[in-house]
């Protein structure tokens, strides 16, 4: 393992930071891997009018406006923690992420990784990184897959022992056999995506950033890297910062969501808060004893008492109710039907993470609502 590494493994090691699944448990006291307080980032734009005047009036007195992609962010995470930053185009993300890792100075704040501030430590930061931009590669263009690797084996100093098995372990677990003699340049997204994935953990870092890193990626593929980074995580103590508008990348990965807009954090918590906060929208799905032709109105006769229902009828022998779990349960309209309709099979449908994160992405739900319980009161 690189001599730089070992400030961020040598005082956590993955037995004390132990994953299941996406729950995670560790111990309080333990020191964050990653830490940004107050950090800003502001880029200048130029302005200027159109035409050969203002190009020439810009030459001479040139303006500018200022656009802030990233506004006085706090956050810290812990070693071994699966963190999911998401938000919608343009919110900051990937800026963040640059930031992070060196790529970019911060207009103010502080960042430190591993203890290390990324800018000021370029080379040891990047001992302890590993990065996956989906639109950039880390590969040579115009060198056979294998060769890649083994550049990136001698950059970051690997002994023999541990390149071979790492290699080993990575074209096995991500099916790179057929493309290891395949230059970059001729390689599919998809198959770029693994090749890329293998290249940033050559070095067995201990942070992960990952930034749409399933692009491209076929369903089969996209499962084998799934389960890649929950094993690489599970068994190494992995912290992994994603960034993804594949909302299954995030459920299955992450236990934690934070979510940036305008360069802000919005939200930084658990996943499962999200859902339980904003997921009352459910859906009960009924199948019907016999084709009845009637049952859609009969349905909305019954539950006339409840607010917020809507009947959908796909077939005759099938009924969906879309309700709101906040003003009536679903053992409550069950009983309510059950006296008109006869029923042979009941499916509830919940509302997915994906389906609020998605609702929160296009402005239909806010942070700053006040959640409310059952009977519509502030909860």
């Amino acid at each position: 393992m690189p001599r730089h590494q070992a400030s961020c493994y040598d005082a956590h090691s993955p037995e004390d930071v132990r994953a299941e699944g996406t729950d995670l448990v560790t111990d309080a006291s333990t020191e964050p891997i990653i830490r940004a307080a107050g950090l800003t980032k502001r880029f200048k734009r130029p302005t200027k009018k159109p035409g050969l005047r203002g190009a020439l009036t810009h030459l001479v007195r040139p303006s500018y406006t200022t656009m802030t992609a990233v506004d006085g962010i706090d956050l810290e995470i812990i070693p071994g923690e699966s963190v999911a930053y998401v938000g919608p185009n343009g919110a900051g993300k990937s800026t963040t992420v640059k930031l992070l890792t060196g790529i970019l100075v911060p207009s103010e704040g502080e960042i430190t990784v591993c203890g290390l501030t990324p800018h000021e430590n370029r080379i040891a930061n990047a001992h302890n990184i590993g990065v996956v931009f989906g639109q950039r590669t880390q590969l040579w263009w115009d060198l056979p897959v294998r060769e890649s690797f083994r550049l990136l084996g001698d950059i970051y100093e690997l002994p023999a022992v541990e390149y071979r098995q790492t290699y080993s372990d990575l074209v096995e677990i991500l099916n790179l056999q057929p493309l290891l003699d395949v230059p970059a340049r001729q390689l599919s997204l998809g198959q770029r995506m693994r090749c890329d994935l293998a290249a940033s953990l050559f070095h067995s870092p201990p942070v992960l950033y990952l930034d749409e890193p399933s692009i491209g990626l076929d369903v089969a593929v996209k499962a084998r890297f799934r389960e890649f980074i929950r094993t690489m995580h599970r068994e190494r103590g992995l912290t992994v910062m994603l960034t993804s508008h594949d909302l299954g990348d995030i459920e299955e990965l992450c236990h934690r969501m934070i979510m940036i807009d305008n360069g802000k954090i919005i939200y930084d918590g658990a996943l499962a808060d999200v859902t339980r906060r904003f997921g009352w929208e459910q859906k009960l799905h009924l199948t019907l004893t016999e084709p009845d032709p009637t049952a859609s109105s009969a349905a909305g006769a019954a539950l006339t008492a409840h607010r917020d229902i809507s009947v959908d009828a796909p077939s005759d022998t099938t009924l969906t109710i879309t309700f709101d779990s906040r003003a009536v349960t679903s053992g409550q309209l069950i009983r309510d039907l059950a006296t008109e309709i006869q029923l042979a099979d009941i499916r509830i449908e919940e509302t997915s993470a994906e389906s609020v994160i998605r609702n929160l992405y296009e402005g239909r739900l806010h942070f700053d609502a006040e959640p409310v319980d059952a009977q519509g009161a502030p909860a």
